[in-house]
């Protein structure tokens, strides 16, 4: 329901969720924990209204973006970083999406078997635990007289390089290389009362509890280096720690501070700032801030059998200012195909006794290589954040799988006839509902699910 919104300022809107009973097993928490859904019914009907006012769909979804003064969401937070647009811009420039529209609709005129859909659609993701007491993490950094760092954090790592970037932001800290830090697994004896690693805040949270404990170890040296003078800020980089004209080499400090008794350990702590939700009325600021990308899908669809091919997706997405752009560019392209089988190809399918038949690899279908485009560009949209997060960087965990949506919306785009509106398609959209979309059957979402 946060998410139902998207990136369009609704000034009229009530949104209702209800919970329903059913005879399957039940669901829990994935990437994104209900904001596809969300962000897919809102997405539906912004293509729903370029099609009824014959109007193209990306300059509908320009006209409805939050802008200052339309910049408050149903749950009464205020969107106050408004780059949407000028990535919006920048990707239909990028990508020639006029040119591109313009081509496949003549593609269509002359093709009676294939048809060719174009679309792109914005994400916005607000980014935080929407339980406020959530929003914690602490960290523990040991320096070793040698000056190894050890560190032990709250978040868990996933392969999504949650460790890595961690890794590094101490390293910076410290100006030493990474070969020095070394990273141990989530341990709660060592760091208590950890948050789940989830709602894309594992590394907002845990980098700067980490952040903190390093600028106490810092600030402990540097008082030490000063000997009772003033204290100013110093310099640690490149190996070398600079105060005033005392210039140490890292590990000769370190020992020396270990001969006179400084404390080379501390824990860390950080929480989020200025987030707050009242659930009774519905209203509060539940996100530190948004994260925010933009993707161009093109697919060529066969009218026979209702089969198909991504042949071009272009992505820009928001990063702030990158920590590890190689890290950052990986969860981009891996959560949109993660996204691309939630919207494709990964359907859930019962028989009359309740038991689920699409149970293994031969019959449940996950993305392969062959699913992925030719091309397929992804840019990193670089713009510091203006909230204080770890060096103005940005969550790039859950947003990315929202991207794919604008898969879904090309397969409709494709199916439309000429002087008609666009028809039902269900989700997950594999080729059969394709080929039912494409024949106007209205049940069509229903059809081939079985009871």
């Amino acid at each position: 329901m946060f998410h139902a919104d998207n990136a369009y300022c609704l000034q009229n809107a009530q949104i209702t969720g209800y919970r329903c009973r059913t005879n399957t097993v039940s669901n829990t928490a994935f990437r994104g924990f209900g904001g596809p859904q969300g962000m897919l019914t809102i997405e539906a009907a912004m293509d729903h209204m370029a099609s009824t006012l014959d109007i193209d769909p990306v300059d509908v979804r320009l006209r409805n973006l939050y802008r200052p003064g339309n910049d408050e969401t149903p749950y009464g937070q205020k969107v106050t970083d408004f780059r949407l647009g000028r990535m919006m811009d920048q990707l239909i420039e990028q990508s020639h999406y006029r040119q591109r529209r313009q081509g496949i609709a003549e593609f269509n005129a002359r093709q009676s078997y294939l048809r060719r859909g174009l679309a792109l659609t914005p994400v916005k993701f607000g980014i935080s635990f929407t339980a406020t007491h959530l929003n914690q993490a602490g960290a523990l950094i040991h320096i070793y007289s040698d000056g190894s760092v050890h560190l032990n954090h709250g978040g868990t790592e996933m392969g999504q390089g949650l460790l890595t970037k961690v890794q590094q932001i101490v390293a910076s800290a410290f100006g030493v290389s990474t070969a020095l830090v070394q990273v141990s697994a989530t341990a709660t004896d060592k760091v208590p009362n950890t948050s789940p690693t989830a709602a894309s805040s594992g590394t907002d949270l845990n980098a700067m509890a980490a952040l903190d404990a390093a600028n106490q170890i810092k600030a402990r040296l540097i008082a030490f280096l000063a000997q009772g003078d003033v204290v100013g800020p110093g310099e640690f980089s490149d190996g070398k720690v600079r105060h005033g004209d005392v210039i140490w080499d890292w590990a000769d400090l370190i020992q020396a501070a270990y001969l006179n008794r400084v404390s080379l350990s501390a824990t860390g702590f950080y929480k989020t700032p200025d987030i707050h939700f009242d659930r009774a009325t519905g209203k509060g600021q539940p996100f530190y801030y948004y994260a925010f990308g933009v993707a161009c899908s093109e697919v060529v669809v066969d009218t026979t059998t209702g089969e198909y091919r991504l042949s071009q997706v272009d992505i820009l997405h928001d990063v702030g200012r990158s920590l590890n752009p190689a890290l950052d560019q990986g969860q981009i392209e891996g959560g949109f195909v993660q996204g691309l089988g939630w919207l494709t190809t990964e359907e859930l399918l019962w028989n009359e006794a309740g038991h689920l038949i699409s149970n293994s690899p031969s019959n449940y279908k996950i993305p392969t290589a062959f699913d992925i485009p030719d091309h397929f560009k992804v840019t990193l949209f670089q713009e510091d954040n203006p909230e204080a997060t770890v060096f103005h960087s940005k969550a790039v965990g859950e947003p990315p799988l929202m991207l794919a949506i604008s898969v879904w919306c090309a397969l409709r785009d494709a199916c439309r006839r000429p002087m008609q509106p666009l028809p039902d398609l269900a989700v997950p959209a594999t080729p059969e509902q394709v080929y039912w979309a494409l024949s106007g059957r209205k049940d069509a979402a229903d059809l081939g699910r079985g009871p």
